[in-house]
């Protein structure tokens, strides 16, 4: 079904163009960089609605000789500038009479740079400017055939501005303000009416995809979740914003680096939002949402139940193997791991550091095989032979256990010394591997540690300052968000905290460290617990981790992870992969 044109409210809209105060700048200087380089002019105009309300300009004593090729470029010399007043008399003024605006300058970082460079040299406080830049707003606008560049001298002739630009402040910024108008009319004839919009537009957004625009009606400008459905009411794409509204607006209006989301907008018949008290609250309730409808264009997220586990098998002879799920059979769990490759690996670092049987048979004292390789090598003490008893195994057994729930240095110091004997021989990738096989186990243990620690607690209720003021309010139960809430600004706290406790979820515990929640949605709430400002309302229940557990190693993964993308920078090639680029209208 076709959606029906809507007339957007003001509210919608933001801020709209022609009620914004814009004040187009323009420097001259003795060179590029603000570091070494001095303001010899600065010219603007202030213009609104399209209408000039004023101009600025004066000549700045640089206090230092003007290059030769700057003196011919602008025709400033050292003569003229010699009685002009310097920068320090000549920037408060600026700054007070441009105050409320937004600055727009063509090729805004050098001016704006100048400016702001000059301003923290003074010790002036910088206004909270918004700013436009024309050039990078022309090449979002125009065609090469229109434009094969965009320098001012060029865009003035394009939209026959009254003032030639000729490298004199006052001229450039004149010249600037009629560009900036001739851009703002074609961009108004694609759908951009308000500033919001102004700062997301980009040209590689289709006409399909700007005409869509009334799906964000009515949607909530706070936190939540926002759900892209197709005419069959079916979930597209699921996502979070601590701005539904303006959010969603955004893929009508703004540049999508994501190849599919486009054809997502295309497809999309209505979109739907779920308000949340704060963001944390939000991100959860996006997992959730992703797990359980699995929308065809959210990339992470939607097979949560695929997780794996390396785990410690309970049986005479225990050994590793890597498990879809946690069972109540006695044996000893590791992860979640989100590849196969990656519990390879940590099963790999393990084998490395403690001699178990790596064979996949069941062992009991009655039946005997052969052995096989590694026996002879030293690395497993053959209880296949039917020479080693349960109870001579035991200790092998324990030693992995102990790696696995608790202390992982052993496996650490196994992996350093055959790292530094490799490093000695010159085998440097060799030690690599050893070094990436040590992380992998050391960083989910490390996570597995912090999950069984805050899913022990039968419930923890924290909060931490909103960002609008008053508190953000949650309540976990056995690593579940069973509840959340924010407080006003000035209200008092524990009423709300009280109502929040008695209608929040109830949760039981279970099997596992993610029994009751995704990890991760527990990965969300720790990390909103880490935090600035978070604070511990009550808890009930023991939350720590080991003494000597894997969190201690944060510093030598760091360092690891480190080496590794030193060692390989091109592994990720997320950033690299071409932008889709619709063609133009005509």
């Amino acid at each position: 079904m076709a959606g029906r044109a809507v007339q957007a409210t003001f509210d919608e809209l933001g801020t709209p163009l022609s009620q914004v105060t814009f004040v187009v700048v323009d420097l001259e200087t003795t060179g590029g960089s603000p570091t070494s380089c001095a303001i010899t002019e600065i010219g603007a105009v202030k213009v609104c609605g399209g209408e000039v309300l004023g101009e600025f300009q004066t000549l700045v004593n640089p206090r230092m000789d003007i290059p030769p090729f700057i003196a011919v470029l602008t025709g400033i010399t050292d003569a003229m500038v010699a009685a002009a007043p310097p920068i320090d008399a000549v920037l408060p003024s600026f700054l007070e009479w441009a105050g409320g605006s937004v600055l727009v300058a063509h090729n805004a970082p050098f001016d704006v740079g100048f400016l702001r460079a000059n301003a923290s040299a003074l010790s002036l406080p910088w206004p909270d400017f918004s700013s436009v830049d024309t050039a990078r707003l022309a090449r979002r606008v125009l065609t090469r055939d229109e434009a094969p560049d965009c320098k001012l001298s060029t865009l003035a002739r394009l939209f026959r501005t009254t003032t030639t630009p000729c490298h004199r402040a006052l001229a450039d910024a004149q010249a600037t303000a009629d560009v900036l108008h001739g851009l703002l009319e074609r961009l108004g004839n694609l759908g951009v009416q308000s500033m919001e919009e102004l700062h997301t537009f980009s040209g590689l957004v289709t006409a399909a995809q700007r005409r869509k625009r009334y799906l964000a009606e009515g949607l909530p400008e706070g936190p939540g979740v926002y759900i892209f459905r197709d005419m069959r009411d079916r979930p597209l794409y699921i996502g979070v914003s601590r701005n539904v509204k303006a959010r969603v607006r955004q893929y009508f209006v703004a540049s999508e680096p994501r190849t599919r989301m486009a054809e997502m907008v295309g497809i999309a018949e209505r979109v739907d939002a779920v308000s949340c008290a704060h963001p944390l609250e939000a991100e959860v309730r996006e997992l959730r949402l992703i797990a359980e409808h699995k929308p065809r264009y959210n990339r992470r997220s939607r097979f949560p139940e695929k997780a794996l586990w390396v785990k410690l098998t309970s049986e005479p002879y225990p050994r590793l193997a890597v498990a879809r799920r946690l069972a109540d059979d006695g044996a000893v769990y590791l992860g979640p791991f989100g590849s196969a490759r990656s519990a390879a690996a940590a099963m790999a670092a393990v084998h490395e550091a403690v001699p178990l049987r790596q064979c996949t048979q069941r062992l009991s004292t009655r039946r005997t095989s052969p052995t096989c390789v590694l026996a002879g090598m030293g690395r497993c003490p053959a209880p296949c032979e039917g020479g080693v008893t349960p109870d001579d195994y035991a200790p092998v057994a324990d030693a992995a256990r102990a790696l696995l729930v608790g202390d992982p240095r052993p496996l650490l110091d196994a992996a350093r010394r055959r790292m530094a004997t490799l490093s000695a021989q010159e085998r440097y990738e060799e030690a690599a591997g050893f070094r990436d096989r040590a992380a992998a186990f050391v960083r989910t243990a490390a996570r597995m540690q912090r999950l069984a620690a805050l899913a022990s607690c039968s419930e923890l209720v924290a909060a931490r300052p909103g960002f609008a003021g008053g508190w953000d309010l949650v309540v976990v139960r056995h690593g579940r968000m069973a509840g959340a809430a924010r407080v006003p600004s000035g209200a008092a706290p524990r009423p709300y905290v009280d109502a929040l406790v008695a209608t929040a979820e109830a949760v039981s515990a279970g099997l596992g460290p993610t029994a009751a929640a995704s990890a991760e949605e527990m990965d969300c709430i720790l990390r909103w617990l880490d935090g600035p400002g978070a604070r511990l309302v009550s808890l009930t229940g023991t939350w720590s981790s080991p003494a000597y557990g894997a969190g201690g190693l944060q510093e030598w993964l760091a360092a690891a992870d480190a080496g590794r993308d030193a060692a390989r920078p091109f592994d990720d090639r997320r950033g690299l992969r071409p932008v889709h680029r619709p063609a133009r209208a005509v």
